[in-house]
């Protein structure tokens, strides 16, 4: 392989792994750290440089071990049900102020407005906050759905708008609506089974 070739990809190796470290997410840490280690262990191969090769092989193996325990370990959720005038939700949000506002611009936490609020655990951990208030009768306005870095793999959606949409149905709301935030939050609710309307906002039918 030509040289320049081989420098790229090497420069393309460790891009990929410096990029793995600014991750906060456990599981996209590890996937693209795999990918990084991967293209550096065939790197080291190209370059016949066989300790470049074995260690990045070896970090591949435990990415590859961690997130297989990731995907298998079996997590209990469950929703803790706060008033809208709670003092942890109060300090929850403000401790996760500029992060909040990444994904819900402009969001402010207003009582009144917060009808449904409840902290989604996993494994007794908070994961998240959910804040919602009924709108035309049997709409769910969806105000704020965060989850922490740590917790950022879909699974909290999906046990909201899945798992729990018996229970939303049984509180008599036949529709969820989300107004649209930041692009990841768009994203994030697409893949969730949101669908968008003309107004650039999105819905998903509960019932």
């Amino acid at each position: 392989m030509h040289t320049d070739i081989l420098s790229l990809f090497g420069y393309f190796a460790s891009l990929v792994i410096a990029i793995s470290m600014t991750l906060s997410s456990i599981v996209k840490f590890r996937w693209i750290n795999l990918v990084g280690a991967l293209a550096f262990a065939i790197y080291g191969l190209l370059i016949h440089a066989i300790p470049v090769t074995f260690l990045n092989g070896f970090i591949v193996t435990a990415d590859v071990y961690y997130l297989v325990k990731i995907y298998r370990k079996k997590e209990v959720f469950d929703i803790l049900e706060v008033r809208n005038d709670n003092n942890y939700l109060r300090e929850f949000i403000q401790f996760h102020h500029k992060e909040i506002h990444k994904f819900f611009p402009g969001f402010d936490l207003i009582p009144e407005m917060n009808t449904i609020s409840f902290f989604v655990l996993r494994n007794m951990n908070v994961a998240g906050v959910f804040l919602a208030h009924r709108q035309e009768g049997d709409v769910l306005h969806v105000g704020l759905d965060y989850v922490i870095p740590e917790y950022r793999d879909l699974k909290n959606g999906r046990y909201i708008y899945q798992h729990l949409r018996p229970w939303f149905i049984s509180k008599g709301f036949k529709m969820a609506y989300a107004p649209a935030g930041s692009l990841k939050y768009i994203k994030y609710l697409k893949k969730l089974g949101f669908k968008e309307d003309d107004k650039g906002n999105f819905t998903m039918a509960l019932l």
